[in-house]
Protein backbone atom coordinates (compact mmCIF):
# COMPACT_ATOMS: atom_id res chain seq x y z
CA UNK A 1 0.00 0.00 0.00
CA UNK A 2 2.83 2.39 0.84
CA UNK A 3 4.44 1.69 -2.54
CA UNK A 4 1.17 2.39 -4.32
CA UNK A 5 0.72 5.63 -2.41
CA UNK A 6 4.30 6.65 -3.13
CA UNK A 7 3.79 5.89 -6.83
CA UNK A 8 0.60 8.00 -6.89
CA UNK A 9 2.33 10.91 -5.19
CA UNK A 10 5.22 10.65 -7.63
CA UNK A 11 2.80 10.61 -10.57
CA UNK A 12 1.06 13.72 -9.29
CA UNK A 13 4.42 15.41 -8.75
CA UNK A 14 5.60 14.60 -12.27
CA UNK A 15 2.29 15.75 -13.74
CA UNK A 16 2.63 19.09 -11.94
CA UNK A 17 6.12 19.50 -13.36
CA UNK A 18 4.78 18.81 -16.85
CA UNK A 19 1.86 21.18 -16.58
CA UNK A 20 3.95 23.97 -15.07
CA UNK A 21 6.59 23.86 -17.84
CA UNK A 22 6.64 26.95 -20.03
CA UNK A 23 3.78 26.48 -22.50
CA UNK A 24 4.17 25.59 -26.13
CA UNK A 25 3.64 28.43 -28.58
CA UNK A 26 2.66 28.60 -32.22
CA UNK A 27 1.57 31.38 -34.55
CA UNK A 28 -0.43 30.43 -37.61
CA UNK A 29 -2.24 32.29 -40.37
CA UNK A 30 -5.64 30.84 -41.24
CA UNK A 31 -6.54 31.28 -44.90
CA UNK A 32 -9.91 30.46 -46.40
CA UNK A 33 -11.26 31.59 -49.79
CA UNK A 34 -14.63 32.27 -48.13
CA UNK A 35 -13.26 34.13 -45.09
CA UNK A 36 -10.72 36.83 -44.33
CA UNK A 37 -7.17 35.91 -43.38
CA UNK A 38 -6.92 35.41 -39.63
CA UNK A 39 -3.68 35.51 -37.65
CA UNK A 40 -3.79 33.16 -34.68
CA UNK A 41 -1.56 32.72 -31.62
CA UNK A 42 -1.83 29.54 -29.56
CA UNK A 43 -0.32 28.52 -26.21
CA UNK A 44 -0.62 24.87 -25.20
CA UNK A 45 0.65 22.41 -22.57
CA UNK A 46 3.89 20.56 -23.32
CA UNK A 47 5.38 17.40 -21.86
CA UNK A 48 8.82 18.81 -21.07
CA UNK A 49 10.80 22.02 -21.00
CA UNK A 50 12.67 22.69 -24.25
CA UNK A 51 14.14 25.76 -25.86
CA UNK A 52 12.47 28.75 -24.24
CA UNK A 53 12.17 32.30 -25.50
CA UNK A 54 10.41 35.43 -24.33
CA UNK A 55 7.62 36.57 -26.64
CA UNK A 56 5.46 39.67 -26.61
CA UNK A 57 8.14 41.82 -25.02
CA UNK A 58 9.11 45.26 -26.31
CA UNK A 59 10.56 48.45 -24.74
CA UNK A 60 7.20 49.22 -23.11
CA UNK A 61 5.67 45.85 -22.22
CA UNK A 62 6.67 42.65 -20.44
CA UNK A 63 6.38 39.39 -22.37
CA UNK A 64 5.99 35.74 -21.32
CA UNK A 65 8.28 32.70 -21.57
CA UNK A 66 7.27 29.96 -24.02
CA UNK A 67 8.51 26.86 -25.86
CA UNK A 68 8.12 27.66 -29.59
CA UNK A 69 6.70 24.78 -31.67
CA UNK A 70 7.24 22.25 -28.87
CA UNK A 71 5.43 18.88 -29.07
CA UNK A 72 2.11 19.06 -27.21
CA UNK A 73 1.37 17.13 -24.04
CA UNK A 74 -0.50 13.88 -24.84
CA UNK A 75 -4.14 13.57 -23.80
CA UNK A 76 -7.16 15.84 -24.09
CA UNK A 77 -7.12 19.43 -22.86
CA UNK A 78 -9.72 22.12 -22.18
CA UNK A 79 -9.73 25.01 -24.64
CA UNK A 80 -9.84 28.72 -23.82
CA UNK A 81 -10.33 31.18 -26.68
CA UNK A 82 -9.42 34.82 -26.09
CA UNK A 83 -10.70 38.00 -27.75
CA UNK A 84 -8.67 41.22 -27.46
CA UNK A 85 -10.04 44.74 -27.14
CA UNK A 86 -10.48 47.50 -29.71
CA UNK A 87 -7.22 47.94 -31.65
CA UNK A 88 -5.50 45.48 -29.32
CA UNK A 89 -3.71 42.21 -30.08
CA UNK A 90 -2.77 38.79 -28.73
CA UNK A 91 -0.01 40.27 -26.56
CA UNK A 92 -2.47 42.18 -24.37
CA UNK A 93 -3.78 39.06 -22.63
CA UNK A 94 -0.67 36.90 -22.96
CA UNK A 95 -0.30 36.94 -19.15
CA UNK A 96 -3.56 35.01 -18.63
CA UNK A 97 -2.99 32.88 -21.75
CA UNK A 98 0.39 31.63 -20.53
CA UNK A 99 -0.96 31.05 -17.01
CA UNK A 100 -3.90 28.95 -18.21
CA UNK A 101 -1.72 27.00 -20.66
CA UNK A 102 0.58 26.18 -17.73
CA UNK A 103 -2.50 24.74 -16.00
CA UNK A 104 -3.16 22.41 -18.93
CA UNK A 105 -5.36 24.51 -21.21
CA UNK A 106 -4.97 25.07 -24.93
CA UNK A 107 -5.34 28.84 -25.28
CA UNK A 108 -6.02 30.42 -28.67
CA UNK A 109 -6.15 34.15 -29.45
CA UNK A 110 -6.84 35.62 -32.91
CA UNK A 111 -6.07 39.16 -34.00
CA UNK A 112 -9.46 40.46 -35.18
CA UNK A 113 -9.12 42.12 -38.63
CA UNK A 114 -10.02 45.81 -38.58
CA UNK A 115 -9.84 46.16 -34.81
CA UNK A 116 -6.33 44.93 -34.08
CA UNK A 117 -3.09 46.86 -33.63
CA UNK A 118 -1.80 45.28 -36.84
CA UNK A 119 -4.86 45.90 -39.01
CA UNK A 120 -7.03 48.97 -38.45
CA UNK A 121 -8.76 48.96 -41.83
CA UNK A 122 -11.86 51.16 -41.27
CA UNK A 123 -14.02 49.05 -43.57
CA UNK A 124 -13.21 45.87 -41.65
CA UNK A 125 -13.67 47.65 -38.32
CA UNK A 126 -17.30 48.28 -39.26
CA UNK A 127 -17.93 44.56 -39.67
CA UNK A 128 -18.33 44.05 -35.95
CA UNK A 129 -20.26 40.79 -36.38
CA UNK A 130 -17.10 39.14 -37.71
CA UNK A 131 -15.53 39.13 -34.25
CA UNK A 132 -17.63 36.27 -32.81
CA UNK A 133 -17.29 34.46 -36.14
CA UNK A 134 -13.50 34.69 -35.78
CA UNK A 135 -13.69 32.95 -32.41
CA UNK A 136 -15.93 30.16 -33.72
CA UNK A 137 -13.54 29.70 -36.63
CA UNK A 138 -10.63 29.39 -34.21
CA UNK A 139 -12.47 26.72 -32.22
CA UNK A 140 -13.00 24.75 -35.44
CA UNK A 141 -9.31 24.96 -36.32
CA UNK A 142 -7.95 24.01 -32.90
CA UNK A 143 -10.27 21.02 -32.61
CA UNK A 144 -9.10 19.84 -36.03
CA UNK A 145 -5.38 20.25 -35.18
CA UNK A 146 -4.51 17.81 -32.36
CA UNK A 147 -1.03 17.23 -33.78
CA UNK A 148 -0.21 20.92 -33.30
CA UNK A 149 -1.74 21.67 -29.90
CA UNK A 150 -2.97 18.40 -28.41
CA UNK A 151 -6.51 17.04 -28.48
CA UNK A 152 -9.34 19.35 -27.42
CA UNK A 153 -11.83 18.25 -24.79
CA UNK A 154 -14.99 19.32 -26.63
CA UNK A 155 -16.95 19.35 -23.40
CA UNK A 156 -14.63 21.94 -21.82
CA UNK A 157 -14.44 24.99 -24.06
CA UNK A 158 -14.55 28.54 -22.68
CA UNK A 159 -14.14 32.08 -24.01
CA UNK A 160 -12.58 35.15 -22.38
CA UNK A 161 -12.50 38.70 -23.67
CA UNK A 162 -11.44 42.18 -22.60
CA UNK A 163 -13.22 45.42 -23.54
CA UNK A 164 -14.57 44.91 -27.08
CA UNK A 165 -13.43 41.33 -26.61
CA UNK A 166 -15.84 41.12 -23.68
CA UNK A 167 -18.63 42.14 -26.05
CA UNK A 168 -17.42 39.44 -28.44
CA UNK A 169 -17.54 36.59 -25.94
CA UNK A 170 -20.89 37.71 -24.53
CA UNK A 171 -22.24 37.51 -28.09
CA UNK A 172 -20.94 33.95 -28.24
CA UNK A 173 -22.73 33.22 -24.97
CA UNK A 174 -26.04 34.20 -26.57
CA UNK A 175 -26.37 37.94 -25.88
CA UNK A 176 -28.12 39.71 -28.79
CA UNK A 177 -27.03 43.21 -29.76
CA UNK A 178 -29.59 45.83 -30.80
CA UNK A 179 -27.94 48.95 -32.29
CA UNK A 180 -30.92 51.22 -31.63
CA UNK A 181 -30.82 50.27 -27.95
CA UNK A 182 -27.14 51.17 -27.73
CA UNK A 183 -27.54 54.43 -29.66
CA UNK A 184 -30.42 55.49 -27.43
CA UNK A 185 -28.32 54.80 -24.32
CA UNK A 186 -25.44 56.82 -25.77
CA UNK A 187 -27.69 59.85 -26.13
CA UNK A 188 -27.57 60.04 -22.34
CA UNK A 189 -23.81 59.26 -22.17
CA UNK A 190 -22.23 60.80 -25.29
CA UNK A 191 -18.75 61.05 -23.73
CA UNK A 192 -18.57 57.41 -22.70
CA UNK A 193 -15.66 55.63 -24.37
CA UNK A 194 -17.67 53.04 -26.30
CA UNK A 195 -20.26 55.59 -27.44
CA UNK A 196 -17.49 57.46 -29.26
CA UNK A 197 -16.90 54.31 -31.34
CA UNK A 198 -20.45 54.11 -32.70
CA UNK A 199 -19.52 55.33 -36.17
CA UNK A 200 -16.12 53.62 -36.33
CA UNK A 201 -17.70 50.23 -35.60
CA UNK A 202 -20.59 50.74 -38.00
CA UNK A 203 -23.19 50.47 -35.26
CA UNK A 204 -25.19 53.37 -36.76
CA UNK A 205 -25.26 51.96 -40.30
CA UNK A 206 -28.52 50.40 -41.47
CA UNK A 207 -26.68 48.00 -43.80
CA UNK A 208 -25.10 46.39 -40.75
CA UNK A 209 -28.32 46.09 -38.77
CA UNK A 210 -29.26 42.50 -39.63
CA UNK A 211 -25.76 41.07 -39.28
CA UNK A 212 -24.86 42.88 -36.07
CA UNK A 213 -28.19 41.87 -34.50
CA UNK A 214 -27.84 38.18 -35.39
CA UNK A 215 -27.63 35.34 -32.91
CA UNK A 216 -23.93 34.42 -32.61
CA UNK A 217 -24.34 31.81 -29.89
CA UNK A 218 -21.75 29.03 -30.15
CA UNK A 219 -23.14 26.11 -28.16
CA UNK A 220 -19.68 24.55 -27.83
CA UNK A 221 -18.70 27.31 -25.41
CA UNK A 222 -19.60 26.21 -21.87
CA UNK A 223 -18.35 29.21 -19.86
CA UNK A 224 -17.45 32.86 -20.49
CA UNK A 225 -15.26 35.44 -18.74
CA UNK A 226 -15.91 39.13 -19.47
CA UNK A 227 -13.19 41.61 -18.47
CA UNK A 228 -14.49 45.17 -18.27
CA UNK A 229 -16.44 44.97 -21.51
CA UNK A 230 -17.80 47.80 -23.62
CA UNK A 231 -21.02 48.19 -25.70
CA UNK A 232 -22.93 46.32 -22.99
CA UNK A 233 -26.03 48.59 -23.03
CA UNK A 234 -26.74 47.42 -26.59
CA UNK A 235 -27.45 43.86 -25.46
CA UNK A 236 -31.16 43.18 -25.08
CA UNK A 237 -32.30 42.36 -21.54
CA UNK A 238 -34.23 39.33 -22.80
CA UNK A 239 -31.17 37.77 -24.44
CA UNK A 240 -29.04 38.38 -21.37
CA UNK A 241 -31.62 36.81 -19.09
CA UNK A 242 -31.81 33.66 -21.20
CA UNK A 243 -28.04 32.96 -21.27
CA UNK A 244 -27.75 29.43 -19.90
CA UNK A 245 -24.01 29.04 -19.29
CA UNK A 246 -21.91 30.35 -16.39
CA UNK A 247 -20.48 33.85 -16.90
CA UNK A 248 -17.82 35.55 -14.78
CA UNK A 249 -18.16 39.34 -15.08
CA UNK A 250 -15.16 41.31 -13.82
CA UNK A 251 -15.23 45.11 -13.88
CA UNK A 252 -12.51 47.66 -13.19
CA UNK A 253 -13.06 49.59 -10.00
CA UNK A 254 -11.43 52.72 -11.47
CA UNK A 255 -12.81 52.77 -15.01
CA UNK A 256 -12.82 56.55 -15.16
CA UNK A 257 -9.58 56.44 -17.16
CA UNK A 258 -11.33 54.78 -20.10
CA UNK A 259 -14.71 56.36 -19.36
CA UNK A 260 -16.39 52.97 -19.15
CA UNK A 261 -18.12 53.16 -15.75
CA UNK A 262 -18.78 49.73 -14.31
CA UNK A 263 -22.40 50.45 -13.45
CA UNK A 264 -23.22 51.22 -17.09
CA UNK A 265 -21.30 48.32 -18.63
CA UNK A 266 -20.47 45.22 -16.57
CA UNK A 267 -23.09 46.24 -14.01
CA UNK A 268 -25.70 46.30 -16.75
CA UNK A 269 -24.91 42.68 -17.62
CA UNK A 270 -25.12 41.63 -14.00
CA UNK A 271 -28.45 43.41 -13.51
CA UNK A 272 -30.09 41.82 -16.54
CA UNK A 273 -28.68 38.28 -16.28
CA UNK A 274 -30.08 35.42 -14.27
CA UNK A 275 -28.21 35.65 -10.90
CA UNK A 276 -27.79 31.87 -10.94
CA UNK A 277 -25.81 32.09 -14.19
CA UNK A 278 -23.37 34.86 -13.42
CA UNK A 279 -20.77 35.99 -10.92
CA UNK A 280 -20.10 39.71 -10.78
CA UNK A 281 -17.21 41.47 -9.08
CA UNK A 282 -15.34 44.74 -9.35
CA UNK A 283 -11.57 44.35 -9.31
CA UNK A 284 -10.05 46.54 -6.63
CA UNK A 285 -7.38 48.92 -7.86
CA UNK A 286 -7.95 48.06 -11.52
CA UNK A 287 -8.48 50.52 -14.35
CA UNK A 288 -9.73 49.43 -17.74
CA UNK A 289 -6.14 48.90 -18.86
CA UNK A 290 -5.04 46.92 -15.80
CA UNK A 291 -6.27 43.82 -17.66
CA UNK A 292 -3.52 44.33 -20.26
CA UNK A 293 0.07 43.10 -19.98
CA UNK A 294 2.58 44.45 -17.47
CA UNK A 295 4.35 47.71 -18.31
CA UNK A 296 8.10 48.12 -17.95
CA UNK A 297 9.66 51.01 -16.02
CA UNK A 298 9.60 54.10 -18.21
CA UNK A 299 6.84 52.71 -20.43
CA UNK A 300 4.55 55.69 -19.86
CA UNK A 301 7.14 58.09 -21.28
CA UNK A 302 7.78 55.82 -24.27
CA UNK A 303 4.08 55.50 -25.09
CA UNK A 304 3.38 59.18 -24.58
CA UNK A 305 6.22 60.20 -26.88
CA UNK A 306 4.99 57.87 -29.59
CA UNK A 307 1.33 58.83 -29.21
CA UNK A 308 0.37 61.52 -26.67
CA UNK A 309 -2.18 60.22 -24.21
CA UNK A 310 -1.34 56.53 -24.65
CA UNK A 311 0.50 56.54 -21.32
CA UNK A 312 -2.93 55.88 -19.80
CA UNK A 313 -2.48 52.23 -20.83
CA UNK A 314 0.09 51.80 -18.06
CA UNK A 315 -1.85 53.61 -15.34
CA UNK A 316 -3.50 51.61 -12.59
CA UNK A 317 -5.37 53.00 -9.61
CA UNK A 318 -3.37 54.86 -6.97
CA UNK A 319 -1.32 52.44 -4.78
CA UNK A 320 -2.36 49.47 -6.96
CA UNK A 321 0.25 47.18 -8.52
CA UNK A 322 -0.62 45.55 -11.84
CA UNK A 323 1.35 42.38 -11.10
CA UNK A 324 -0.72 41.85 -7.94
CA UNK A 325 -3.93 42.52 -9.86
CA UNK A 326 -2.93 39.90 -12.43
CA UNK A 327 -2.07 37.32 -9.75
CA UNK A 328 -5.49 37.76 -8.18
CA UNK A 329 -7.18 37.58 -11.57
CA UNK A 330 -5.36 34.37 -12.53
CA UNK A 331 -6.54 32.72 -9.30
CA UNK A 332 -10.09 33.95 -9.76
CA UNK A 333 -10.39 33.07 -13.46
CA UNK A 334 -8.70 29.70 -13.01
CA UNK A 335 -11.01 28.71 -10.16
CA UNK A 336 -14.08 29.77 -12.14
CA UNK A 337 -13.11 27.95 -15.34
CA UNK A 338 -11.91 24.78 -13.64
CA UNK A 339 -15.09 24.43 -11.60
CA UNK A 340 -17.60 25.39 -14.30
CA UNK A 341 -15.97 23.41 -17.11
CA UNK A 342 -15.58 20.31 -14.97
CA UNK A 343 -19.26 20.54 -14.06
CA UNK A 344 -20.29 21.18 -17.67
CA UNK A 345 -18.27 18.19 -18.90
CA UNK A 346 -19.58 15.80 -16.26
CA UNK A 347 -23.19 16.91 -16.80
CA UNK A 348 -23.08 15.89 -20.47
CA UNK A 349 -20.96 12.80 -19.93
CA UNK A 350 -17.91 13.93 -21.89
CA UNK A 351 -15.36 12.86 -19.32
Amino acid sequence: MMCIRAFCLLSVFLYCIQVQASPGFRQITLSDPKSETLNLTVWYPVSSEGRTVNIGSNPAFVGVTVNPDAPPLPGVHPLLVISHGYNGNWRNLSWIAAAMAAEGYIVAAPDHPGTTTFDQNPLDAKKLWRRPHDISRVIDFVIDSPALFGATDKGRIAALGHSLGGWTVMSLAGARFKPSLFIHDCQNHPKRGDCRLTERLGINETLSLEKISANNRDARIRAVVSLDLGLAPGFTPKSLNTINIPVLILAAQADRLAELPAEQESGYLAAEMNPNRRQYETVEGATHFSFMQLCKPGAENILNEESPGDDVVCQDSLHAKRSNIHQNLVRKISAFLNSTLDYAASSVGTR
